[in-house]
């Protein structure tokens, strides 16, 4: 996972690319590097220095020359190449002239890297991500513009990517491409934008636009045209973005994670505001599934990873005990290396707080190809899982930067265990009476909550006397809060 932002025809260039590469930092923090562009020059910068990566890139650049228009930046989490210098990006080609910028890892690098140093084709980094640079030089050589230099390019790569391109010789185009992971192209009067993720450029593009597997992408000053890898012209979709800068901030807070962990309340409550009907039936807007295809349901398998697979893990036992319906957790890497079986009436939740999480996208696509409806759990409208899968339920939490999940994993539960209630009714598997109760449970989560983060300074205090503890034993012992005699 690593962040990418570039910019073409702003009078700010350096500062709106310093500035996006802060708030991606958390896609990756090994290093970080920004190339400027002008006619017939380059200017680079790079450093690798860990979590102050991008601090250490902002002191290198105080000094860069002015007059750059156009640039791109990168921050990475090393896949191929050590976490030094030399692998960070961007890289350069043999000539100089072209700088490239990759988020994914390119599968078949090290026939493509063996072919080009044949040609007599200088490698300066051990990453897999060099081996565009030089595909792209070859192209241009042949006389083709930028776009179709890039596109030629990425015919021979097999694997993930979201690039970006630029040539000093077209100083005032950036061409991009996206197969697998995310990327996405913002506008504003005559300046364009690209980006891994909306927050980096937030409060500089007024229009975002999503860039779909396969297609390539030319931005100038002008605006953005896209094509496909055969050189069709396509239509991006324009996504709709209700955040605002503020929210991206920290709020007051000392850091992201506690920000987020204090917006737990406010998240959980707007994933359960308005799922229930006056008749009492769980209801779920963006749900395109019909009520008869969710009652036929034999099997539900949840893919996720990390944080939400552990969301799934909850959501198992909700749906099993509720619904009556046999679940699997899957971890999403895994799904589709292990043959999945999929009959009929076979729904797979796939579940991811950006709706970018490569992993869950490529296992969501192997079970919508072998016949499985797919819904997907996310927070991001319009994200990628989104986009493709038959239905979606947004789990409302608000914009998380925060490495470690905490307001999306609490939403995610909510939202998977209102699916479970909205099963139960269709399969007539409880009472009305005891979905009702759990449905008011859910509904006091959000004030439970609040009352818990009250006590932060007794937590503190109990952190405190046990700093320096080598093992815990977590004892546990039931409530005598009585539940519904089905739920038990």
């Amino acid at each position: 996972m690593c962040g990418i932002i570039g910019v073409v025809g702003s009078s700010d260039t350096l500062s709106t690319l310093l500035e996006g590469l802060a708030r991606l930092e958390y896609r990756g923090y090994d290093s970080a590097g920004i190339a400027l562009v002008r006619s017939g020059e380059i200017w680079r910068a790079r450093t690798a220095v860990g979590t102050e990566s991008v601090k250490a890139l902002r002191e290198e650049c105080a000094f860069a020359p002015t007059g750059f228009a156009s640039g791109i930046g990168h921050t990475r989490w090393a896949t191929h190449g050590a976490p030094e210098t030399v692998n960070a990006h961007p890289h350069l080609d043999c000539s100089g002239n072209i700088a490239i910028i990759h988020n994914g890892i390119i599968e078949n690098h090290t026939d493509l890297r063996k072919d080009l140093e044949s040609r007599g084709h200088i490698f300066n980094s051990r990453t897999d991500s060099e081996v565009l640079a030089h595909l792209i030089e070859e192209a241009r050589v042949t006389g083709l513009e930028l776009i179709d230099a890039v596109r030629q390019s990425l015919l021979l790569v097999r694997g993930a990517f979201a690039v970006a391109a630029m040539d000093a010789t077209e100083p005032d185009v950036i061409v991009a491409a996206r197969r697998i992971s995310p990327l996405i192209v913002g506008t504003a009067p005559g300046v364009t934008y690209l980006a891994s993720d909306v927050p980096a450029i937030l409060d500089r593009a007024t229009s975002f636009y999503a860039v779909n597997d396969d297609e390539v992408v030319r931005l100038t000053p002008e605006g953005v045209r896209a094509i496909d890898l055969e050189g069709m012209p396509v239509r991006l979709h324009q996504l709709s973005i209700d955040w605002d800068l503020e929210t991206a901030e920290k709020g007051g807070h000392d850091d992201f994670m506690t920000k987020e962990i204090n917006e737990q309340p406010h998240a959980v409550r707007a994933t359960l505001l308005d799922r229930r009907l006056r008749d009492g039936t769980i209801y779920f807007d963006e749900l395109r599934i019909s009520d008869d295809e969710l009652r036929d349901i034999k099997r539900v398998v949840i893919v996720a990873a990390g944080t939400s697979h552990h969301a799934g893990q909850v959501a198992k036992y909700a749906i099993e005990r509720w619904a009556r319906i046999s679940v699997e957790v899957d971890i999403s890497s895994e799904y589709r290396y292990r043959d999945p079986i999929v009959e009929i009436g076979t729904l797979v939740i796939g579940v991811s707080q950006s709706g970018e999480t490569i992993d869950t996208i490529q296992a969501i696509r192997e079970a919508r190809r072998r016949g499985a409806r797919v819904v997907a759990i996310s927070n991001i409208v319009d994200s990628s899982l989104a986009r493709e899968s038959d239905a979606v339920i947004y789990t409302r939490a608000g914009l998380e930067v925060s490495v470690a999940s905490t307001k999306a994993f609490v939403a995610q539960v909510a939202a998977l265990e209102l699916l479970a209630l909205r099963l139960a009714q269709l399969r007539d598997t409880m009472p009305a009476s005891d979905i009702d109760a759990i449905f008011l449970g859910l509904n006091a989560v959000p004030g439970q909550v609040a009352t818990a983060l009250e006590r932060r300074a007794n937590v503190e205090d109990v952190a405190k006397q046990l700093l320096g503890a080598r093992d815990f034993f977590f004892l546990a012992v039931t409530s005598d809060i009585r539940l519904p005699s089905r739920v038990l």
